[in-house]
């Protein structure tokens, strides 16, 4: 796919900026208008997509200071605006969400995160989940400057650092080996606001997983991430686990077998890739419907992460050297990307196929969950380390790969900003008066076509307009 960021550049447009295209018309105030109702940001001609009913009205929306104050069928007369913008018949939503990045890499890849900022406005992100890296204070400072209008960037609700075991896999993560660790690692990350708290599984044992998920429960703290496989799916679910990231622990939930396959585990008898194959051989209908129904009775959701999924399965097939958005990463990034890729590329024959076996499982695990009412998040896992998964395209790529694997581009549609706002429990989410002015607007109908989704004119946010022009 040709990459919108080879043919799009961002011109910001703010409250007093001049018109750049024939599609906008911007009214100045006089003195003599002083007395008429005023509005920051007018846009006229939409056709507004209700993310929920997937209905579509035509209105005009009515912005003042970030917030959406009044919306009507036809654009009124008799009113003075800063800036006004004639869609002309586009269709406008609610700002996608990637539910799943990453802002990692230390102190010699700041320069490269921060640059993402801009391109998930490109991409019409206007909010990001951050699944844990290794600079919070960094990442909390450009959250910060983005809501204060400094920065141009999306909303980012993060987990600051993973929690995990002693010697732990990823850079900055907080090491839990005893009781007094679990309270401790809370602590911080509640003194640093995080909004969520991020488990991981490379060295975090079964007893301090679960006890993690239950002191975060007491606390009202919302929790998502990875399950060691010395843990069953149930045990999770049981102790409060809020969101599943991936889809290898729902996989080991189903397995009718899971007992015995975790014990084996437990026993150093079997790993987590050795697993695999078990765990598909002893999937089984009751017992995988059982565990979906637990999801959805515990409010569990689940994000699949199924394009860096068929990203990581294919590496031996196929050549990402001349892709566009490589030109847009220092050499430093892109060598983080050497791991996974050297890996795929020195594997078996057997481990190829199995993991694109694995692969296409998953996509019918997808629509099985969405079709037992199970809530699933969209989320790309891009960032540092995860091959060719770029910010910004990979979110657009995820919600293709929703519809490949059976779910409506409506329902596809549902899991980025929708659910995303409540597995998060944020409110204002959506094209409502009173809400933060979020929105992207797209020329093609995403309805018709999931592809649609990258037919990005314009993003708003926070009341800004930021306009695609080629």
């Amino acid at each position: 796919m040709k990459t919108l960021l080879s043919i799009l550049s961002i011109t910001i447009v703010f409250l007093t900026a001049s018109c750049k295209n024939d599609s906008k018309e911007i009214l100045k105030k006089s003195p003599k208008e002083s007395n008429k109702e005023s509005f920051d940001l007018v846009i006229s001609n939409a056709n507004v997509i209700d993310v929920q009913s997937g209905a579509i009205t035509k209105q005009t929306l009515y912005i003042n200071k970030g917030m959406l104050v009044e919306t009507t069928p036809e654009m009124k007369t008799g009113f003075h605006t800063f800036t006004h913008i004639n869609v002309k018949g586009a269709y406008v939503l609610p700002g996608f969400w990637d539910n799943h990045v990453h802002f990692r890499g230390g102190e010699q890849l700041i320069a490269q995160n921060e640059k993402f900022l801009e391109q998930y406005i490109n991409y019409g992100i206007t909010t990001v989940r951050d699944a844990g890296g290794d600079l919070t204070t960094q990442v909390q400072q450009w959250n910060q400057e983005i809501q204060d209008g400094k920065r141009i960037g999306p909303t980012i609700y993060t987990s600051g650092p993973k929690l995990d075991g002693p010697k732990a896999r990823w850079e900055g993560s907080l090491p839990v080996s005893s009781l007094e660790d679990i309270v401790s690692a809370l602590d911080s990350l509640q003194a640093l606001g995080t909004d969520y708290v991020k488990l991981y599984d490379s060295t975090l044992s079964r007893k301090h997983y679960l006890d993690i998920i239950k002191a975060a429960e007491k606390r009202n703290m919302i929790t998502s991430g990875h399950m060691p496989f010395t843990v069953e799916l149930e045990e999770a679910i049981d102790a409060g686990l809020d969101n599943v990231e991936h889809l290898y622990y729902v996989l080991k939930g189903c397995s009718s077998q899971e007992k015995e396959i975790t014990q084996q585990i437990i026993d150093g008898k079997l790993g987590f890739w050795g697993s695999m194959a078990q765990l598909i051989d002893t999937y089984d209908e009751t017992t995988a419907q059982q565990t979906f129904t637990r999801l959805k009775a515990n409010n569990v959701f689940v994000t699949p992460t199924l394009h860096i999924g068929d990203i990581l399965s294919y590496l031996d097939e196929v050549d990402h050297s001349q892709d566009a958005y490589l030109a847009h990463l220092e050499d430093a990034f892109v060598k983080t990307y050497e791991g996974r890729v050297n890996g795929a590329l020195n594997a078996s024959a057997k481990a190829k196929k199995d993991r694109k076996e694995l692969q296409q499982f998953f996509i019918q695990l997808t629509k099985s969950l969405q079709d037992a009412g199970v809530r699933l998040l969209a989320g790309s896992d891009c960032g540092a380390f995860n091959s060719y998964t770029y910010p910004g395209p990979s979110l657009h790529k995820e919600l293709e790969q929703l519809v490949i694997a059976g779910l409506t581009p409506l329902q596809a549609l549902q899991t980025s900003g929708y659910n995303g706002s409540q597995f998060l429990q944020k409110e204002g989410y959506g094209i409502a008066i009173g809400n933060q002015a979020d929105f992207v607007v797209l020329a093609k109908n995403p309805l018709d076509d999931i592809k649609n989704t990258q037919s990005v004119m314009h993003t708003i946010k926070n009341g800004r307009l930021h306009t695609m022009e080629e």
